[in-house]
């Protein structure tokens, strides 16, 4: 298996390329480029630089979300292309379950991402046996809500993702563990990673998690109430 997994889902555009249990490579960069003038180039380069060539990919996972409307949307367009023009079999993973997986902590992990003004897009994760399970259901709340969930849990939890530093410090409970800077953005090992627990799908089927409205949908809301 030679795999490629990207992230577009935030300010972060991150490839990796994975074979047979070695990270081969990955690159990653903070940008307020938008994603599709930087993804393609990204992954041309992780793809040489490891000495593969396109063709050579059996397999391409995408973070499908939550995360940036455009960021999701750019990365799943690029990942369904290659799926097609290669013919080969494509993975949509959460942005939340990637960011679980690069954290490698043995207790619970609890990725947030920002959403908007003090909404936080979450889940739950621990690890059970050396694998990784999902405690709760993706969603969008407030910090305060996530504060009250986790609040009740009787163990310590891993706090990742681009909120994770304003959680903790907002809400300064010894519990909360911040992960370590260089493992808090989304990546796309972490992509690689989750996918290799997922059941591959066709480039038709892969769509988009944004667990909130986009905009021409809220819109058409507004006017129907109007």
């Amino acid at each position: 298996m030679l795999m490629l997994g990207i992230d577009t889902s935030g300010k972060t555009a991150s490839a990796a390329l994975y074979e047979d249990g070695i990270m081969l490579g990955q690159t990653s960069v903070y940008t307020s480029k938008t994603h599709s003038q930087v993804i393609l180039p990204m992954v041309k380069k992780i793809i040489s630089d490891c000495g593969k060539e396109l063709s050579q990919l059996t397999d391409i996972a995408v973070s499908a979300g939550p995360g940036s409307y455009t960021g999701i949307r750019i990365g799943i367009a690029a990942v369904k292309a290659m799926s097609f023009a290669l013919d080969i079999p494509c993975y949509a993973v959460s942005s939340l379950e990637g960011l679980a997986y690069n954290c490698g902590f043995r207790g619970y992990i609890c990725p947030v991402m920002k959403a908007r003004k003090d909404l936080v897009y979450t889940a739950l994760f621990r690890t059970e046996n050396n694998n990784l399970v999902r405690d709760a259901d993706e969603k969008i709340i407030s910090m305060s809500q996530l504060n009250g969930i986790l609040s009740e849990l009787n163990d310590s939890v891993m706090i990742t993702g681009d909120g994770a530093d304003i959680f903790v410090n907002e809400f300064k409970n010894e519990k909360y563990i911040l992960s370590s800077v260089h493992l808090r953005l989304q990546s796309g090992s972490g992509i690689c990673i989750a996918a290799l627990n997922h059941t591959p799908q066709t480039a038709d089927e892969i769509e988009a998690s944004y667990l909130q409205l986009v905009k021409a949908e809220k819109d058409l809301i507004k006017s129907c109430h109007s």
